[in-house]
């Protein structure tokens, strides 16, 4: 048991969604006399490579899951098991995490925190349209002048994603002298930017990993902070944005060629087995962020989960099975709905970003886009993953930009990376188009 609750065990929420609400329900009526610090109760792995237990225990709302998830992906955790239960007024959530990367350093306090934020402090009705509270946070702006080397880029975005401060818009250019100047538009996820203790924390600690390359560094508020948009070539956008489910279905091997054996990603949708809820059951490719983008997909397409289990095989494969409603109450019927479902689960679970390298005159581009959500968020630490790849590919960035870009159907958050090709040996000699794209994809969904 590992909430401080009588009768609430995490095997009362395998039997179905039945089992899940009456756990739900009980743990929604011991709860009021708890201590608020029990909201969230997170059991720490006592070795390496030992799960960590992250339980949260308190009101619903519309959504929460899905923010649970996004931050447990920002602090560099993937899920590998979990349970979640609701009686559309309480919910109960177990979740089995391990960072993604045994370098990470999970600040657990902190984890705790911004998940007890996210959960309502009292019994409110579930179908409430919460504001998430990131989306207006004051915006900051980090100006950080240094001398230009390899992985400059992902060692800054490493320290602002360590100290929990959110990127949102990054300027960057180099000069032809080989000088950097970074723009970083940024929000503090513990909320104390604002004080100059945490101000010179943030700068002491890049100019401490930086090292001599560091000319100077800025915190200062971001006055009228406007989110920008990018600008792409009709072309451009067309092929970055169009793809759709050929005949029902896409391999994920024509996204990275050379993983050949992974499968097809199945949705079934059945209402067969329960007399009020819908079932539907995925079974796709495991890759980072896999629930996070699930629940994501649900709730843009305005379905309540009342029940989730998410499981995984021995063979980097997973199986989700999700108990869900109408936001009336009832089951999905509507034929038609069902299928755009399915269509558009598949559609995520194959492609939950879109990768392409794009001649920019003599330069080569890297464009990497992902569906923002309906909150105005996007996707946590694409920036740092992109980086990353990009580091360990030995490939410089001369210039990055953060904007958005809207097409008819959703808005998206555009990465431009435009790569550096001032060396002895030419970019393309030294590695491919494909090798390029199916590293970043790799290091973006943790293959």
């Amino acid at each position: 048991m590992f909430l401080r609750l009588p009768g609430c065990h995490v095997e009362d929420m395998r039997g179905g969604p039945g089992a899940g609400g009456a756990a739900a329900a009980e743990a929604a009526g011991a709860v009021m006399g708890m201590a608020s610090e029990d909201v969230v109760v997170i059991q720490v792995g006592n070795s390496t490579g030992e799960p960590s237990i992250v339980t949260v225990n308190c009101p619903d709302q519309t959504g929460l899951g899905c923010d649970l998830c996004r931050v447990i992906l920002e602090f560099g955790l993937c899920i590998t098991r979990g349970d979640v239960s609701t009686d559309g007024q309480w919910c109960y959530v177990v979740f089995w995490v391990v960072p993604v990367s045994p370098s990470i350093n999970i600040r657990w306090e902190n984890l705790k925190a911004r998940l007890m934020g996210l959960c309502p402090s009292c019994p409110i009705p579930f179908y409430f349209d919460s504001i998430n509270t990131s989306a207006s946070a004051q915006m900051y702006l980090l100006k950080l002048f240094s001398v230009d080397r390899k992985g400059l880029l992902h060692d800054v975005t490493q320290v602002l994603g360590e100290l929990e401060l959110l990127i949102h818009r990054v300027k960057v250019s180099t000069t032809p002298d080989g000088r950097v100047i970074d723009f970083f538009f940024i929000t503090d996820g513990m909320e104390l930017l604002h004080t100059q203790q945490r101000r010179d924390e943030t700068i002491e600690r890049l100019t401490s990993v930086l090292g001599e390359s560091v000319n100077k560094c800025e915190i200062q508020l971001a006055e009228d902070f406007q989110q920008g948009f990018s600008s792409l070539p009709p072309e451009v956008a067309e092929k970055l944005f169009s793809l759709n489910l050929c005949d029902g279905e896409v391999s994920s091997e024509s996204l990275i060629p050379d993983m050949k054996k992974l499968k097809k990603a199945n949705v079934t949708i059945d209402n067969s087995l329960s007399p009020s809820h819908t079932l539907v059951k995925i079974q796709c490719v495991d890759q980072k962020g896999l629930l996070y983008d699930i629940m994501r997909t649900l709730k843009e397409c305005d379905i309540q989960i009342v029940y989730c289990r998410f499981l995984s095989d021995m063979k980097a494969f997973r199986e989700v099975d999700l108990f869900v409603q109408e936001t009336d109450g009832k089951k999905i019927m509507d034929p038609e709905k069902q299928d755009a479902i399915s269509s558009r689960l598949k559609l995520e679970m194959l492609y939950p970003l879109r990768l392409m390298l794009v001649d920019r005159g003599p330069d080569t581009e890297l464009l990497v886009a992902n569906p923002v959500e309906v909150s105005g968020i996007g996707r946590p630490r694409v920036f740092y993953n992109v980086t990353l790849a990009l580091k360990l590919l030995g490939i410089c960035i001369f210039s990055a930009e953060i904007g958005r870009h809207r097409t008819s159907e959703r808005q998206w958050e555009v990465y431009k990376f435009l790569l550096n090709d001032n060396l002895e040996i030419p970019l393309t000699n030294r590695w491919s188009r494909s090798q390029i794209v199916d590293r970043v994809m790799k290091i973006l969904m943790g293959f």
